[in-house]
């Protein structure tokens, strides 16, 4: 008999009964709602399709863990909140993550930790330029039919240094040594669809023209008639960013730092502001538009100064914007660009749910190889919910003027009621990585193999066992309609 089989404890709190807590021979897991995922992926071939972009230079006869089993384990085992090589040591043995890598549960243990850590220093960077490529031919295949116009956003944020790693330097602004992960998401689907790894205390924009360029090359090979328009903040108001958007033929509005010229032509602006909040104690939020050049620009571009007063104090912001019609409703086109915030929470997402800030090799390309593990794991998410999501319609409210409009269009209290009610009705459907985990992923189950079937067996008592059966059913039903358009 095995020794942990006859660990025993023994907890006194209840009273009436000795709490007895004792190990068991069963085949256990606690991440087994990673099967229906898995189902998805497999129809979407999205791990292949990753795998199959890396060149393994290894001796065959001298390998047991394929490329393809790794990259599986890794990540699966980020959306399950294991963000580390070293978690793999354990996982090696979980009897779901071997059925995950195509193995049999009774099959000899996965790859170690040194294993991954020797995978990830492998990649090498055509294998990465491939990947680049991976994540724009899978976005693109995420469309049924071709869009008429794509929002994309583009946007940094920080990942701490863990030791001495090749590139991490010192960020005043962030105050730490760091690398500094840059994304392009898409807010009409959420996916992340390019993402670079830049250097501590690089500039927001460094080479951010040429990778939006390529980006839309690439977008235009496969939608000729596409009209894209890109979003960013002030990081990358830089000439070459306004540049290649105009040579690119994009629309774009991108935040700019306030200087004393656009103070001074926004400044009559602000003093109504604040004489209207002063008279009637109300929060007040006015723009302007005017045409404007700094010394760099060869020609005038439109820019939008926002004014702000209310109990805080004031507040003026500008955006750059070729738009059409900006002149004439500069509040809507920098409501437009306000709303690249929820792209904000897909990188939020990704960093803080999928622990995209836990790039800890030391070599750089290494560091690169696993945001772009973070990235798959992030889109396959994106992509799932997208398949399963189930948002309700708005509830009837006398008293709200934008009862007839669709939740896309709903602002305000409005547009808060209508997400409370979804978090109630659809939680998985735009679900956090932790909801996730919380009510799918996260379930211990019993793995008892036969010649014939595996069989997983989970409590009737779960309380999310009525997600598992409809994200199982929707997987299913996911896998029937992909064979038949083929």
């Amino acid at each position: 008999m095995d020794s942990q089989s006859v660990w025993q404890r023994t907890f006194g709190f209840l009273g009436s009964k000795p709490i007895i807590v004792e190990t068991s021979d069963a085949m256990l897991t606690s991440d087994a709602g990673l099967l229906p995922i898995r189902e998805f992926d497999e129809t979407l071939g999205f791990t292949r399709q990753f795998a199959d972009a890396l060149l393994d230079t290894r001796d065959a006869r001298f390998t047991s863990h394929s490329f393809l089993e790794m990259a599986t384990a890794r990540i699966f085992g980020i959306l399950a909140d294991y963000e580390d090589q070293n978690d793999h040591d354990a996982l090696r043995h979980d009897p779901v993550f071997k059925l995950i890598a195509g193995r049999s549960s009774l099959d000899r243990p996965l790859a170690s930790q040194p294993t991954h850590s020797r995978f990830e220093n492998a990649i090498d960077i055509p294998s990465l330029v491939r990947l680049r490529d991976v994540l724009i031919d899978q976005f693109i295949a995420s469309f049924d039919s071709p869009p008429g116009r794509l929002t994309l956003d583009i946007d940094t944020f920080d990942d701490p240094a863990h030791g001495q790693q090749q590139l991490v330097l010192f960020h005043g602004h962030y105050g730490q040594y760091q690398y500094q992960p840059r994304v392009i998401t898409c807010a009409e689907n959420d996916m992340v669809v390019m993402p670079c790894l830049l250097h501590g205390s690089a500039k927001a924009s460094l080479g951010a023209a040429d990778d939006v360029a390529y980006l839309v090359g690439r977008l235009r090979e496969a939608w000729p008639d596409i009209d894209i328009e890109l979003r960013a903040d002030s990081g990358f108001g830089v000439p070459e960013m306004f540049d290649e958007c105009e040579r690119l033929r994009i629309w774009y509005t991108i935040g700019f730092g306030m200087n004393p010229v656009l103070n001074r032509n926004s400044q009559d602006l602000l003093d109504e502001v604040i004489a209207a909040y002063e008279q009637t104690g109300e929060p007040q939020r006015r723009f302007t538009s005017f045409a404007y050049q700094t010394r760099s620009w060869p020609h005038e571009r439109r820019t939008i100064v926002k004014c702000e007063a209310n109990a805080e104090g004031t507040n003026r912001r500008a955006v750059v914007t070729n738009r059409p019609g900006a002149s004439l409703l500069p509040g809507a086109a920098y409501d437009d660009y306000v709303d690249r915030g929820e792209s904000e929470n897909r990188n939020k997402e990704l960093k803080c749910g999928l622990k995209t800030d836990r790039l800890s090799d030391h070599r750089y390309m290494a560091n690169l190889f696993r945001l772009f593990l973070h990235v798959q794991a992030h889109n396959l998410l994106v992509r799932i919910r997208r398949e399963i999501a189930a948002p309700p319609l708005p509830e009837p409210d006398d008293e709200d003027d934008d009862d007839n409009l669709p939740a896309e269009a709903l602002s305000g209290h409005a547009r808060k009621r209508f997400a409370n009610l979804r978090r109630r009705v659809d939680p998985l459907g735009e679900g956090q990585p932790a909801t996730w985990r919380t009510r799918l992923i996260k379930v211990a189950a019993e793995v008892v193999e036969r010649a014939r079937c595996i069989r997983i067996k989970l409590s009737g008592n779960w309380p999310y066992l009525d997600h598992f059966a409809s994200i199982s059913a929707s997987a299913s039903a996911f896998a029937t309609k992909r064979l038949q358009l083929e």
